[in-house]
């Protein structure tokens, strides 16, 4: 069995699309795409850096809604727009997370939507 991570742990803007915010299945979570949007689901364009506190601080805000933190997350697969900001990216993701760090894949120039920034997560669960 699994439970569908949505409602108040969803931003608006996945309410439209055919996706749920993330599933809890077994010991694990899964997140769909998170970006830098604001409350309102709407992204919010800016720097590297600025995109990507916004962003894991939505993904911070739907693992809490499980009863999780960052320090649960095992894997991270990260969408820059441009392979330019993969310095700054690592910068951030070491403030980010501490050692040991997630597993991560990161794929450029390959955003389907504006911004500079989308990732999606796998969270641990299980005691």
């Amino acid at each position: 069995m699994f439970t569908v991570i949505q409602g108040s742990q969803a931003s608006d803007s996945m309410d439209s699309l055919p996706t749920s915010q993330g599933i809890h299945a077994g010991d694990f979570v899964f997140l769909s795409a998170q970006f830098s949007a604001d409350e309102r689901g709407k992204i919010v364009n800016g720097t590297i850096e600025t995109e990507m506190r916004l962003t894991f601080k939505n993904v911070k805000r739907v693992l809490a809604g499980v009863g999780l933190g960052l320090d649960r997350v095992v894997q991270v697969r990260c969408y820059l727009a441009d392979r330019n900001d993969i310095a700054a990216f690592n910068r951030i993701y070491q403030e980010i997370f501490t050692e040991p760090y997630p597993v991560r894949t990161m794929l450029t120039g390959c955003l389907p939507c504006e911004g500079k920034i989308a990732v999606d997560i796998v969270a641990y669960a299980g005691d």
